[in-house]
């Protein structure tokens, strides 16, 4: 249950450089994260999916209640936020309200995948490709804002951090269900991967060059932006090679359970997530995974930590986010 198929990379991506904020401020002016769903929370509560989670058991232990987070608290970019200063959750951008984008937004979607058609068996959803669209409308009505200059806008977004974290769904409701999906009849392994990064890298490199460079506009030929993604701007976290590292490891984390799902279905609660009203499992701070595919909150902690402040390059290269906001 604990083995996430394909690597789940988080890239978290600053596009310049950004000065060092007082205690009283965000370290950042903004944070926009694009992701599935261990960040999602609420942008599929009101699509036809069954990829959701705004009810109980969901959020048990969260302030707001079962907004549609997937695990029972926080999410991870919710405690990267407030690592970051921030005074608040980032919203989703379902629920957005105008003058709170200037903040950042939430744009992950349960199921979602770099690839168009993941997930679509689990019903509706936002894919990558999609919540680059909604960046896209966030940042033509930023633009507005700033009344038209977009040399304005583009400087204010050059100095937020981003949060992208795909691909396990590209392999879990995509290439491991061969009765539904032909990729695993079409692709080798190894070619199957190579497509995902091409992928993610085009759908990337069309966000960094475009979207703030003309963004009321989006027309082309483009003007891109002269933006370098190198050690100097954006940070790697490998959170599944850190939790795959063995038990010992986890151990020292004081996690009695790391191979059974606190809440869910089948064995160890690990084929199907949490059910509605299903009563989870009474301490959850003793356990790794909340469903069977999301961490509890309390590991949800750890991960943050590990990629705000860890000096470790196993956990975070080339530097840690709060080296990354601090730069």
């Amino acid at each position: 249950m604990g083995d996430y198929f394909g690597k789940l990379v988080l890239l978290v991506l600053a596009l310049s450089k950004v000065t060092r904020a007082w205690s009283v401020a965000p370290q950042v002016p903004c944070f926009f994260i694009f992701g599935d769903s261990l960040v999602d929370n609420g942008n599929n509560n009101n699509i036809l999916t069954l990829a959701r989670a705004n009810y109980r058991p969901y959020g048990i232990d969260f302030v707001e209640g079962s907004s549609g987070r997937f695990t029972n608290g926080r999410t991870v970019v919710d405690v990267l936020a407030q690592l970051l200063g921030f005074g608040g959750f980032i919203p989703a951008y379902a629920v957005a309200e105008r003058a709170g984008i200037f903040r950042g937004l939430n744009y992950a979607s349960g199921a979602a995948g770099i690839r168009d058609e993941t997930g679509n068996n689990l019903g509706d959803h936002y894919p990558l490709a999609q919540q680059i669209n909604h960046f896209r409308d966030t940042v033509r009505v930023m633009t507005r804002v700033f009344r038209g200059n977009s040399t304005r806008a583009g400087d204010y977004l050059g100095k937020c951090i981003y949060y992208m974290g795909l691909g396990s769904n590209d392999y879990l409701n995509n290439y491991f269900m061969p009765t539904m999906y032909p990729t695993s009849r079409e692709y080798s392994p190894r070619t199957y991967a190579a497509l995902l990064l091409e992928d993610y890298s085009r759908q990337l490199t069309v966000w960094l060059c475009c979207f703030c460079t003309h963004p009321a506009t989006h027309s082309t030929p483009f003007t891109c932006m002269h933006v370098v993604v190198d050690d100097r701007n954006y940070t790697i976290w490998e959170r599944e090679r850190w939790r795959s590292s063995g038990s010992a490891r986890l151990a020292a984390y004081r996690f009695d359970v790391i191979d059974k799902g606190c809440c869910g279905v089948g064995r160890n609660n690990g084929q199907i997530t949490c059910l509605p009203l299903q009563t989870p499992c009474a301490d959850r701070t003793s356990y790794l995974f909340w469903d069977a595919f999301h961490p509890t909150e309390v590991a949800n902690v750890i991960y943050a930590k590990k990629a705000y402040n860890s000096s470790s390059p196993s956990d975070v290269y080339p530097m840690s986010l709060r080296q990354l906001a601090m730069a």
